[in-house]
């Protein structure tokens, strides 16, 4: 199973990428969004985290691109306190799950895992 992360904090994509990583997931990395979207069309991973605020390309793009992709790719947004408007337009796109920064990353591999199953 792949999973992309989208998400400009360097230091909360490395612990997510190791996070996911060690719970077996392959693991795509993006630091933009017109990198992350570059590398959800070539790589069609199954999951996608996506920041909302992002260089290039926001996060809101990032759902809309994906929920209008031919495969069906599950998205989890990862937002910050007090952006409940921008959480909801996310779930107006189409966004499967979300979470608020800052987060436990248990809590974060457990909605993965749990995203990750309802694929199948």
């Amino acid at each position: 199973m792949k999973v992309l992360i989208a998400e400009d904090d360097n230091l909360i994509r490395k612990t997510i990428e190791v996070k996911l990583a060690k719970d077996g997931y392959t693991v795509i990395a993006c630091a933009e969004g017109s990198e992350a979207v570059e590398s959800i069309q070539a790589e069609q991973p199954d999951v996608v985290l996506t920041d909302i605020m992002l260089p290039a390309v926001s996060g809101l793009e990032i759902v809309s691109t994906v929920k209008n992709m031919e495969k069906a790719i599950k998205v989890m947004v990862l937002s910050a306190m007090g952006q409940e408007n921008i959480v909801e337009e996310a779930f107006k796109l189409g966004a499967d799950d979300y979470m608020t920064k800052p987060f436990s990353l248990t809590e974060l591999s457990i909605r993965v895992k749990k995203l990750v199953n309802s694929i199948h």
